[in-house]
């Protein structure tokens, strides 16, 4: 066997990365197994248990790996087999079309539109078409143009333009609302905190699929999804101006403190250490380190609550100082701990001393894709107790284009009124050479950026340009034309998964994996002796390997993704039979084991690769084309044709080799089945 140092260091690597990917399950099972039986039942105990020991090590040995690490890096389960929430929202097409004419009150205008949603209720997937045959029907001669040639669509629309260059415009808005939707609603999610959810346009319609495995609170879920989405354009203020009041503001959280917190605080420091101690029996000194340096971060709390968990935004200089960060970020914070950060801010003690004219909003990105730390802006309403200086539904067209050094950045483009505001913005926020301000771009209470403005624009065309990825700017011009497309979302149809019914799902799938494995294994070790042995050898390597591979790349694991491992364990199976009956031939001529051996598997290898090249194609059209429960068939079939492949053809020779070396005998067949299919010969 050529290669076969390759072959062998290939393997233990594999095995070594399938072993570290798939710990991180068993750890997070552990652990919960633990909170399971700390609570005894107790649902709320259980989640108190779990968040209190989330940011500690599981091993003193290794303190980077805590629950929360592995929690995220485990085996991540679908709606069908955790339980959750299943939700379908519709993009109302009809509400965009009419904005983009101003809301004209045209009669055929509006006829037309009641026509075409009609139409949507039978059966019709496109709207935009369906609201120009129904535009055709009822106004023959009419044009559309001069329904929407608006000052707002002149870039995009001539007042001469055709019916059908007018619906092309709507197909290309509608489009546009839709990514928007999609993209609104995926950053809600993600703000959840729902772990794997799986968010989804359906292709050819105006709606979007949205499953959140584990979610117990169905109410908090339609809530989040259908909450307007409103932009919003703010002045801000520096950071040097916010310090002083949140100084004062951790004062008076540290002099308020009442007995009821520390009694909290000594509550999570018991479940901590007991936690400690049923992870650490053997190890009583890492215990009581731990639930020492426990005490002294919740005495710290106490002196300090605000920055023990708000960083505040600052910098050390050349000469060892620490310095305030210039810009509108007054401090950064961990995604676990901005509710209690924004629990503290909303206090009435607190609320007493900041200004109303102060707003204080996170960051709607982690400041890195690794990082888990978001940052806080500090925002200055319009006026003592008013909103935002200029509202989002003054822009008519961004995009997201390249700035002269070929960094992406996006274009925005304002209405007339919208230009004037943003004239004034611009002037004061650059009135100072030497402090800039930055003006905040925010959507839903969250800041999607806030570049520093750099001088006066006085046509209302601006652009926005930082450490941005592509993908970021295109995002980001979807975010801006919120205000100029409010296409409304609604949920058409919801479900909740009960945990019950996913705990019946995973039963049933484990069952009938594990039916099928036995089934394949007596199978083989019947039919085919010693090669049967070898054959199960490579199928359960072939196993472990698949499950690894989905545990590294982060697949969520569904009903039809455990089809797709059964069926990628019987094809591993079907070139072992394509090997050995090769070999069985090369044998019955007279041939050596080592011979027949080599023999088999050269000549046996064009009928496995077609087959498992064939399937693995259609593998990659079903990820491509298919939708939920598809994909994670496809995406478990087409890794365990890989790994199957990988173990028959490279694993099951190794083993073969290895019992060649050691002159073991090697049959391929037991008395009964020797000669059970020779010279058979069926009519089909």
């Amino acid at each position: 066997m050529q290669g076969k140092g390759l072959v062998k260091f290939a393997a233990i690597a594999l095995t070594i990365a399938c072993l570290y990917s798939l710990s991180f399950t068993w750890i997070a099972n552990k652990v919960e197994k633990d909170a399971q039986e700390f609570a005894k039942g107790d649902a709320v105990k259980e989640k108190v248990y779990l968040d209190s020991v989330a940011s500690l090590p599981v091993y003193s040995s290794l303190s980077y790996i805590t629950y929360q690490y592995a929690k995220e890096r485990e085996i991540p389960l679908g709606l069908d087999l955790k339980g959750g929430m299943n939700v379908t929202m519709e993009i109302s097409l009809s509400d965009m079309v009419r904005n983009l004419a101003n809301n004209s009150t045209d009669a055929n205008f509006n006829a037309a539109i009641k026509n075409a949603e009609a139409a949507m209720a039978t059966g019709e997937s496109d709207f935009i078409g369906a609201f120009g045959k129904e535009f055709e029907k009822i106004s023959p001669n009419s044009k559309l143009a001069p329904l929407f040639a608006t000052k707002e669509n002149s870039a995009n629309l001539k007042i001469d333009a055709s019916n059908q260059d007018v619906l092309n415009f709507l197909r290309k808005s509608a489009d546009g609302a839709i990514d928007l939707s999609f993209n609104i609603l995926r950053t809600r999610i993600d703000k959840f905190g729902v772990t794997s959810p799986n968010i989804q346009k359906q292709q050819g319609t105006n709606r979007i699929l949205i499953e959140l495995p584990g979610v117990t609170d169905p109410d908090r879920v339609r809530k989040l999804l259908q909450g307007s989405a409103k932009l919003e354009f703010w002045e801000t203020y520096d950071n040097a101006e916010i310090f002083s009041l949140l100084q004062n503001v951790n004062s008076i959280l540290a002099s308020t403190i009442k007995s009821t917190d520390t009694s909290s605080t000594s509550a999570a420091q018991d479940t901590s250490k007991s936690k400690l101690a049923a992870l650490g029996k053997k190890d009583s000194s890492a215990v009581d380190s731990a639930a020492a340096l426990s005490k002294v971060q919740a005495e710290q709390a106490k002196l300090n609550p605000l920055f023990a968990l708000l960083n505040p935004a600052t910098y050390q200089g050349q000469d060892g100082q620490v310095n305030l960060r210039p810009g509108p970020v007054v401090g950064y914070s961990a995604l676990k701990d901005t509710a209690k950060v924004n629990s503290y801010l909303s206090s009435a003690a607190v609320r007493a001393v900041i200004p109303q004219n102060i707003r204080l909003f996170w960051g709607v990105k982690p400041m890195s894709e690794e990082s888990k730390v978001f940052e806080l802006y500090a925002l200055k309403t319009s006026n003592l107790g008013g909103g935002p200086a200029l509202e989002g539904d003054v822009i008519s067209d961004a995009r997201s284009d390249y700035d002269q050094k070929g960094n992406p950045e996006v274009v925005m483009v304002m209405n007339a009124d919208g230009a004037r505001a943003w004239r004034s913005i611009t002037a004061a926020a650059s009135a100072d050479p030497n402090n800039k301000k930055s003006v905040a771009i925010v959507l839903d209470n969250l800041v999607y950026s806030a570049p520093t403005v750099q001088g006066e624009i006085p046509n209302g065309i601006s652009s926005i340009s930082g450490s941005f990825k592509v993908e970021d700017t295109q995002d980001l011009a979807n975010v801006l034309k919120a205000g100029r497309l409010p296409a409304p979302a609604k949920i058409v149809s919801d479900y909740v998964v009960g945990p019950s019914l996913g705990a019946a799902s995973i039963s049933a799938g484990l069952i009938s994996t594990i039916a099928g494995v036995i089934f394949i294994l007596l199978f083989m070790g019947m039919y085919y002796s010693t090669a049967g042995l070898v054959a199960n050898v490579a199928l359960l390597v072939n196993l472990f390997f698949l499950m690894g591979v989905l545990a590294s790349l982060g697949a969520v694991l569904t009903l039809p993704g455990i089809a797709g491992i059964v069926l990628s364990l019987g094809m591993s199976v079907d070139a072992n039979v394509l090997i050995y009956e090769r070999i069985r031939e090369e044998l019955a001529e007279g041939k050596s084991a080592r011979l027949a051996i080599t023999e088999g598997f050269k000549k046996a290898m064009p009928s496995i690769l077609d087959s498992n090249i064939t399937t693995f194609l259609t593998g990659v059209i079903l990820y491509i084309f298919g939708q939920g429960p598809i994909v994670g068939f496809a995406t478990t079939l087409m890794i365990g044709i890989i790994t199957s492949l990988f173990a028959a053809i490279f694993i099951s020779r190794l083993v073969f080799e290895w019992l060649l070396d050691r002159k073991k005998p090697i049959s391929f067949s037991i008395k009964a089945t020797q000669n059970l299919f020779k010279d058979s010969k069926f009519d089909f």
